[in-house]
């Protein structure tokens, strides 16, 4: 593929990409305050962003087999742990924006449990074999992940009640 077409395909990938989460979450705000059609048009919106990323995606051919994929994702998860949370984390507290530091806390402490997560399902795919977890537990505040049964009453991160946790079942 040509430089140029590469870099737009790239800017392309990140605008929808972004355009996907925003519209995802003002579904969500807009179904809180009860626009539950309005919410709909947000989440279909939203889902058409994501159409239109995956084919950006695609295109550029980084959609690979399933070992690669994850390990992409140990990739960016390590990148985030080691060098992006760490830096935004300390920028936000150095500037006392505490809802800056609050959020890159949360996410930084997330993205922990996640590397774990693909660096267990890289041990499974090289044997051959499935993820193990049947259910996967994220706290909506924080992002949190648990997996599994015997979920803590609060999420060890942020407090939030297990009652709020979203389940995630295979």
């Amino acid at each position: 593929m040509k430089k140029m077409t590469e870099e737009f395909l790239k800017a392309a990938f990140a605008g929808e990409s972004q355009a996907h989460m925003r519209y995802t979450i003002f579904a969500e705000e807009a179904k809180k305050k009860g626009l539950r059609k309005l919410a709909n048009m947000f989440k279909a919106i939203a889902y058409a962003e994501f159409v239109h990323a995956r084919n950006h995606y695609k295109a550029l051919g980084l959609i690979g087999d399933t070992a690669n994929n994850i390990q992409q994702g140990i990739d960016g998860e390590t990148f985030e742990i080691e060098e992006m949370y760490p830096v935004y984390n300390n920028t936000a507290e150095f500037q006392g924006e505490r809802e800056a530091t609050r959020s890159t806390h949360f996410a930084l402490e997330a993205e922990k449990i996640h590397q774990k997560m693909y660096m267990k399902a890289k041990e499974f795919v090289e044997k051959g074999k499935d993820y193990a977890a049947e259910k996967i537990y994220i706290c909506p505040v924080c992002g949190w992940t648990y997996e599994g049964e015997g979920i803590p009453d609060k999420c060890p991160i942020c407090g939030t009640s297990k009652d709020e946790f979203v389940e995630f079942s295979a």
